[in-house]
């Protein structure tokens, strides 16, 4: 092998050329750089691509583009290892009841603390240290008194109970979260508006939004395609979608993946549609790994309202149709989801054969979950919410 030594570089003011590149160790040190749609041809070891369909960074190692990204937290910002069931109904009526588990360490649900008061088809929003709970219904009868406009909160890290946060605009129930850690946003349900209070299975289409660190009123963010109820959510750290939901008539349920950019107020913007056509009455909550987006079991289009096993996945980033993800041990609808960026866990709902089961999944892996334990007390028929936080 020969070595060549260089001590001095004169007539530095014109530049060197080496026609045939510099090597070492018989790879070039020049490397490429491309920037296009789609994967550049004949690429060399250290070749960079900048991928202008996604706006993503490659660098071509080992026969292969890998993408370079900044390392994320480990748990995405609305995320934690402490998971929450929130709310919900048992043969006995509707619940105040929260309680817990640890996301990373399969067992039973614990008690947490108690809402100010019962809620059955509320959703939640956290930014790790605070969970912001919209209620639902209070009680089985007497609309519009059966309503809340209540919106609670409570530190995941510390078990207690829930203190008041303020009022929402709507009166709604089964209505669905997302969160960016900085704003909660709650979308549709089914029931009325504050100034008409006829109520709607289809319910009003509004969107509305609090910041989870200050307590206050709801404000209105703006519209989805179409109100309904029974709708699930899932979001990265940018974008929330909504999706399915009831509305009666014919057909009586949506298909529709909506989403909106949670940092600007405005309406939705279409996504794409459910696996096979159809998805209300989910196990409610967000599990997400800043890519992948889970909604899980609910109700089929039938008279006879079929209840699913289905797990569907979207990528968040890229609209289009939901696409099968696995199977839950049991069927499942209204039960609760939640996740702390790696690991999902769904509360069993109505519908299931044990409905104080909770199953798990992997995010990043399709695949049929597996059993994680039970839920404490009660037996959930409906009505609960997922959401996750910090457990210290």
């Amino acid at each position: 092998m020969s070595t060549i030594k260089v001590d001095t570089i004169k007539n530095r003011s014109s530049a060197i050329n080496l026609p045939n590149n510099f090597k070492i160790g018989g790879s070039n040190i020049v490397q490429g750089y491309t920037s296009s749609g789609s994967e550049p041809g004949s690429p060399s070891t250290g070749d960079f691509w900048w991928d202008s369909s996604n706006d993503k960074l490659y660098r071509y190692i080992d026969s292969e583009f890998k993408e370079i990204s900044l390392a994320g937290a480990a748990i995405p910002v609305w995320g934690g290892i402490r998971g929450l069931f929130v709310g919900g109904a048992a043969q006995a009526g509707y619940l105040n009841e929260i309680q817990y588990i640890t996301i990373t360490t399969p067992g039973n649900g614990t008690d947490f603390g108690d809402l100010t008061g019962a809620s059955n088809g509320g959703a939640s929003a956290s930014n790790q240290s605070r969970v912001v709970h919209r209620k639902g219904i209070s009680s089985g009868s007497g609309w519009p008194s059966n309503q809340n406009t209540d919106i609670d909160y409570f530190a995941p890290a510390t078990t207690g109970n829930a203190s008041d946060f303020g009022n929402s605009t709507v009166y709604v129930a089964r209505l669905a979260a997302v969160g960016n850690g900085t704003r909660g946003i709650f979308g549709a349900g089914y029931g009325a508006t504050a100034t008409n209070q006829s109520w709607s299975q289809a319910g009003p289409n509004v969107v509305e939004y609090i910041t989870i660190a200050n307590t206050g009123n709801a404000t209105d963010f703006g519209d989805l395609s179409a109100g309904g109820n029974g709708l699930n959510a899932t979001n990265d750290e940018t974008r929330g979608i909504f999706a399915g939901g009831y509305v009666g008539g014919s057909p009586a349920s949506l298909n529709r993946l909506d989403y909106i950019t949670m940092a600007s107020a405005g309406n939705s913007t279409d996504f794409g549609d459910t696996l096979g056509g159809t998805l209300y009455y989910t196990n409610v909550g967000n599990i997400s790994n800043n890519v992948i987006g889970i909604f899980s079991g609910g109700y089929a289009e039938t008279t006879s309202y079929t209840k699913l096993n289905v797990i569907q996945k979207v990528t968040i980033q890229t609209t289009g149709n939901a696409t099968d993800f696995g199977d839950l041990t049991q069927a499942s609808g209204t039960g609760a989801q939640c996740s702390d960026g790696t690991t999902g866990c769904i509360s069993l709902g109505e519908g299931a054969s044990t409905t104080n089961g909770i199953d798990k999944i992997t995010i990043a892996t399709a695949a049929n979950a597996t059993d994680f334990g039970d839920i404490a007390t009660h037996t959930y028929l409906s009505g609960s919410d997922g959401v996750s936080g910090a457990a210290s």
